[in-house]
């Protein structure tokens, strides 16, 4: 590691509809900010409500695998197997669950079922081998985007924490301080500047806190009395002599200081520290009752390892408890971040990651045991030290340092961005009268691949939903049998990284074909008879709907037409007939006259097929040519049909 940073680390280491609406909003809050315990009642009251069950099966599925209770991961996973539009990454994460549950053969099924289409997935196959089950799951898409902060310096810039609008940072930046004879840069100090302002020039912090050596790790909380006070690290030092065996120990404590007349006091150290090892890179519990922490202390599983003490009611801090083998290993663990909901963040370079030290998320059991641990993936995490995450309460937003290469200085502060999951919602609809259109069947095109990603059908709504993967240009094709099919294409590249759902609606003009519109089936006569037999009336029903209901200013023509059977003078006569039965029962059951233009027979003057009588035609050839038509001359005012 290069820079003041290094300095440290070395020293280290040694009920009702809306009531289900809001609960989908706080499942999916808890699941973005890694509490899946808190967002698993909150799925299973979506299903009992009957809310968006597929996303809630899915969010359940996710949320048992990785708290590890693979048994209950499966039966949410089969709910949900069967659907088209279920991105093929579930069919690995529940191989998954199902050897996690020792049903090895059907695991291997589903293993194969997935690598027919992700065939190239070498970041998988790397956790594979020698990842945990928790980092394959959430790593199987890339969910953050990073970027540089314009404070850095060719210097130490690490440690972001935010409070009330302004970023606090530890910095080695000059400005005339003493200068550190191990690298030649000045001692690290707490700076801090306005989080919206880019270019603000950073100010130290005011007060005493700051001194001629080494303060960082900066966190914000509360006394007994609840008045703002901050914790900080500092590195050890003696104005008198030292306790006997500590004098030539340089080791880290720390400190807390409290606001006087706008500037911060140093106010103590914490009863954890101690002159013979380290205790340093403090954080605490919204609720003031926890105070996370790293020590090299003796006892402990490896180099340096993350612990943790109550803070009593009136502000004193209990005995070190060490967070236990599930976070820490025989490597160091460090730089602990505890989030509101109570979700233990750090770094490691014990843990499997991507270089050194990398940047992990802690998951809880329901009674907020840990049961597993995270690696973030890229691009917080790289090949270089990945440290000091800081999480905004949007469960979106926050920052991580890095000594990573293209920084600006040793150690730099990146700001990065979760992107949650997106899907592309929208409504199908029909373009002549804007009504939804149900039963319209989608497909997801990847225009990149050209592969065909899920499927799915509007609902009586018209509705439908994908889930889509950020950065990718897409096709979807909609087909109705009433309406052609059409293409609609869109790229999720410029859609915001905090957005959730991206919103596409598609427009379908109807086919030119009353019978296809309103689905009509045969409409039969009695032989040598024109009257309205109650099958003929009940597909006439229909034709009345589609021009009432549906599109009110179609205008349509009436023809019928009979089979070759017998002499053209009978057949114009029948033909006649059975056009005005048909005209008279459309009128009088609600059609406006000047909606129909004309009503003909036409006999058997116009076949659709070859026949000429009984001797050259099957009956159901015959059966062909007995038919009435409906042309239509105009579906909508304006716009005229070709004909």
């Amino acid at each position: 590691m290069r820079g003041s940073l290094m300095i440290l680390f070395f020293i280290l280491c040694t009920t009702t509809a809306f009531a289900q609406y809001g609960a989908q909003q706080r499942a999916d809050y808890y699941f973005s900010k890694f509490s899946y315990a808190k967002a698993i009642p909150e799925y299973e009251a979506m299903l009992e409500g009957g809310l968006n069950t597929t996303h809630a099966h899915q969010q359940l599925a996710e949320c048992y695998l990785l708290i590890r209770e693979f048994k209950k991961a499966i039966p949410h996973f089969k709910a949900i197997l069967d659907k088209e539009s279920l991105p093929t990454d579930y069919y690995f994460k529940y191989a998954m669950a199902l050897y996690s549950d020792g049903q090895l053969k059907e695991s291997e099924k589903w293993l194969k079922k997935y690598k027919k289409t992700n065939k190239s997935d070498s970041r998988l196959k790397r956790f594979l081998q020698d990842g945990n089950l928790a980092s394959v799951v959430f790593n199987s898409r890339e969910r953050y985007t990073l970027g540089e902060l314009t404070f850095n310096t060719e210097h130490s810039d690490f440690g972001a924490y935010v409070h009330n609008n302004k970023i606090y940072f530890a910095s080695s930046r000059k400005d005339g301080s003493n200068t550190y004879g191990w690298n030649d840069e000045p001692w690290l100090d707490l700076y801090w500047v306005y989080e919206d302002v880019p270019y603000y020039e950073p100010e130290k912090l005011e007060g005493n806190v700051n001194t001629k050596y080494h303060e960082s790790s900066l966190a914000y909380s509360t006394d007994y009395k609840n008045d703002t006070i901050i914790y900080f690290t500092r590195n050890n030092f003696f104005n008198k002599k030292a306790s006997y065996g500590a004098e030539k120990e340089i080791n880290l404590k720390i400190y807390t200081a409290e606001k006087k007349d706008n500037k911060w006091v140093e106010s103590r150290s914490l009863t954890v520290n101690s002159d013979y090892y380290s205790t340093g890179h403090p954080t605490v519990s919204a609720d003031r009752r926890r105070i996370y922490y790293t020590s090299d202390m003796p006892g402990g599983l490896g180099g340096t390892d993350i612990y943790y003490s109550e803070i009593h009611e009136r502000g004193g801090i209990g005995e070190p408890i060490n967070a236990g083998p599930v976070i820490n290993t025989e490597g160091n663990e460090m730089f602990p971040f505890i989030n509101e909901e109570g979700q233990l963040f750090f770094s490691s370079d014990g843990h499997v990651g991507f270089g050194q030290l990398d940047v992990f998320s802690t998951i809880n059991d329901e009674n907020g045991e840990f049961v597993d641990v995270i690696n973030l993936g890229t691009p917080i995490n790289s090949s270089s030290d990945d440290f000091a995450y800081f999480g905004l309460p949007n469960g979106i937003d926050g920052y991580v340092s890095s000594n990573r290469e293209g920084g600006k200085g040793s150690d730099d502060i990146y700001k990065f961005r979760f992107s949650p999951a997106l899907e592309v919602e929208g409504y199908v609809t029909d373009g002549v009268n804007n009504k939804p259109l149900d039963s319209v069947q989608l497909q997801l095109f990847d225009q990149r691949s050209n592969t065909l990603v899920a499927q799915t059908t509007t609902d009586t709504n018209g509705y439908y939903k994908f889930p889509v993967n950020r950065k990718t240009p897409y096709m979807i094709e909609a087909v109705r049998r009433t309406h052609p099919h059409k293409n609609v294409f869109f790229d999720t590249s410029k859609i915001p990284s905090e957005s959730k759902v991206f919103r596409q609606d598609i427009v379908l003009d109807p086919v030119m074909d009353l019978k296809l519109l309103a689905n009509l089936n045969k409409i039969y006569f009695d032989f040598d008879k024109s009257d309205i037999r109650p099958d003929a009336a009940a597909e006439l029903n229909k034709v009345i709907h589609v021009m009432n209901e549906l599109y009110p200013e179609m205008i349509i023509s009436l023809e019928a037409h009979t089979d070759p059977v017998g002499s053209h003078a009978y057949n114009d006569k029948l033909s006649a007939k059975r056009a005005k039965s048909t005209y008279d029962y459309l009128i009088t059951n609600g059609i406006a006259p000047e909606r129909i233009l004309s009503y003909k027979g036409f006999g058997k003057r116009r076949p659709i097929n070859g026949c000429t009588g009984r001797a050259d035609c099957t009956p159901e050839e015959l059966e062909l040519n007995r038919r009435t038509e409906f042309p239509m001359a105009q579906i909508k005012n304006g716009a005229p049909v070709a004909r």
